[in-house]
């Protein structure tokens, strides 16, 4: 084995990556006929907002515990999306995330250009709503700024009008503020750092609208407009309020539902309009353990009202197509997707990849002389109960309906150390793994299930085999339903199937997701290691 010359420590940085186009081989929303497919992203970006600069529009969404945080996506149709970096490099206060807060975190965030900046706007429903903000999306952001503290506080959007007053509409969550099903107009001052009022109730959902959440602010026509999803996630709509005046009164529609078409819940979201004046509506489905996946819906204006879908029967209310024209933007653009497949050749992780908690800089890092990444196993905290509880599990979200994901993996544990472990997991509520595990007498491959992982239960763990070679090929296939069996492979050709079917479960708001992870259960002054070779997402077979 070649000595490890080079290593570079894999937090991620807040600058853009530089990487060269990718598609997907496992889902692509472009059916390179000028049409596309919805989803657009077949993956949990949930509660996207969106804002177009010149001929480029940029997208962001909830990132929770994960970090990097605050993903910055970059599409110039609205169709074919990349990661182009994450505004939250470390979540703050950083050493109450330093360790898994599932659910936790960023919730639903807004994005705004304003007098050549960017504005990024999140709330944490535990500490308040922070500000940061770049001159250029793909960085640097700023650190923080508390603009109002407080419990409950969420889905902030603003609001600069006409006058140069700022506003910042937000709703609450239940669990931390003891109200909910409401939307509140705060006052900010003229730089938006900062809330000057308590704010003004706007709007009180609990006759007609309950759980309305996510509020995103515009103005057109003279019209304050408060763009709102209700109902509840799995099954809610599309709400629109409007007012001539700030404060209200506001006047309701619902502008769009599932109707007949099989896309449930489809609400909060972003309306954008491109640069030939075409309206369009980016938004989420609840796809249980795929996650809340992103769609792209038309949109059009009829007597001051959006009308967000199609709307079969001319009254108002659209419902969301799963094919259509592409947005016209003047010129076509190529195909491209986020990554998914990462072959661990550069010097930076793919931007795929997010830590359950702020990383340390032991954890992980990449070897581009060898082309692979070094994963140092690290203790689990003394209060895990499980992998449920383990910051340093490297993880994605799932891409598509049905994939297959391959990684090839060697482990070199400390020999003085037993139950080190190295492996591939599929990660949610309860969660399932295929690993290598260090014992008194050798290394074996071992398959654990954890059920209701989320309610701090045990790790079921079968042996497999005892390892003669370092080197083993560990492979999971997620089908629909999102149904997992995982395999393994001595040579990289014929694969054993290894342990029962598991199907994959949502984690805290999030889907489920995929990844690597190394542990160990003590203290040591030298870990052991795995190399991952490369990790490979690709039809399912």
């Amino acid at each position: 084995m070649k000595r490890l010359s080079v290593l570079l420590f894999l937090s991620v940085s807040l600058a853009a990556v530089s990487q060269k186009t990718v598609v997907s081989k496992v889902w692509v929303a472009d059916n390179g006929d000028g049409t596309y497919k919805n989803p657009v992203l077949h993956a949990d970006y949930s509660d996207p907002d969106a804002v177009r600069v010149g001929d480029d529009f940029y997208m962001t969404a909830s990132s929770f515990e994960d970090i990097p945080g605050l993903p910055i996506l970059h599409s110039k149709d609205l169709v074919n999306w990349t990661i182009l970096t994450y505004a939250l490099k470390r979540q703050p206060p950083f050493a109450h995330f330093s360790v898994p807060r599932h659910g936790e975190g960023v919730w639903a965030p807004s994005i705004r250009y304003h007098q050549g900046e960017f504005y990024l706007y999140y709330p944490d429903p535990d500490f308040g709503i922070y500000l940061i903000k770049a001159k250029n999306a793909a960085g640097p952001w700023s650190e923080p700024v508390l603009v109002a503290g407080g419990r409950g506080l969420i889905d902030p959007c603003p609001l600069w009008d006409d006058d140069g007053q700022v506003y910042l509409v937000h709703a609450y969550a239940g669990s931390r503020a003891g109200i909910k099903s409401v939307v509140v107009v705060k006052k900010l001052n003229r730089e938006g750092t900062g809330a000057i009022d308590e704010g003004v109730l706007v709007y009180d959902g609990h006759e007609l609208d309950p759980t309305i959440e996510g509020p995103k602010f515009y103005k057109r026509n003279g019209y304050y407009y408060i763009f709102a999803p209700a109902g509840g996630v799995p099954t809610g709509w599309q709400l629109v309020l409007r007012s001539k005046q700030v404060y209200g009164p506001y006047e309701r529609k619902v502008v769009m539902d599932q109707g007949s078409s099989p896309t449930n819940g489809p609400h909060q979201g972003a309306w954008v309009t491109t640069q030939t004046g075409e309206d369009w509506f980016l938004h989420f489905q609840d796809k249980e353990a795929y996650g809340r996946i992103v769609h792209l819906q038309p949109m059009k204006w009829v007597a001051d009202w959006p009308v967000i879908g199609t709307d079969k029967d001319g009254d108002g209310k659209g419902e969301p197509v799963l094919r259509y024209k592409k947005p016209a933007v003047g010129k076509t653009y190529p195909v491209q997707t986020p990554p998914d497949t990462d072959e661990f050749n550069g010097s930076s992780l793919g931007l795929q990849w997010q830590w359950m908690a702020n990383p340390k800089a032991g954890w992980a890092f990449l070897n581009p002389t060898k082309g692979s990444l070094r994963l140092f196993s690290d203790k689990l905290p003394d209060s895990a109960k499980n992998l449920w509880d383990a910051p340093n599990v490297l993880l994605q979200k799932f891409p598509a309906e049905e994939f297959m994901v391959t990684a090839k993996l060697s482990f070199t544990p400390n020999p003085k150390l037993e139950n080190e472990k190295a492996g591939l997991v599929v990660m949610g509520f309860s969660y399932a793994s295929l690993a290598l595990k260090s014992k008194k007498d050798g290394i074996y491959l071992v398959h654990t299930l954890c059920k209701d992982a989320v309610k701090g239960r045990e790790e079921k763990e079968e042996t497999l085999i005892k390892m003669t070679q370092p080197v083993v090929y560990l492979r999971v296939k997620v089908g629909k339903g999102a149904k997992c069996s995982f395999s393994y492979s001595l040579d990289g050709n014929g694969f054993t199937n290894a342990g029962t079917e598991f199907t994959a479960e949502v984690g805290r708001w999030i889907g489920a997701k995929m990844g690597l992870f190394c542990t160990r259960e003590t203290q040591t002054n030298d870990a052991g290691y795995a190399d991952v070779d490369w990790f490979r997402v690709e039809p399912y077979q």
